[in-house]
């Protein structure tokens, strides 16, 4: 797995916010997932939606992904 945000996020503390996001909410999902190479890369709206939505898309797109084990 990979996280990564460019310059374009914000400064270094909205860039490692955004990655720190982003690794807990693969950690949460990480049990069900397929085994496999995940890379993440931050938008600066990942600073600005609330925990339990970014939560929601990311589901969405798992499951567009067919990530999850049968």
């Amino acid at each position: 797995m990979g996280f990564t945000a460019s310059k374009k996020v914000g400064n270094a503390v909205k860039r490692n916010f955004a990655k720190r996001r982003m690794r807990a909410l693969f950690f949460e999902f990480a049990e069900n997932l397929n085994d496999g190479i995940y890379v993440f890369v931050a938008k600066d709206q990942v600073c600005q939606m609330p925990y339990e939505e970014l939560k929601k898309d990311l589901n969405w797109s798992f499951k567009r992904l067919n990530c999850f084990q049968s």
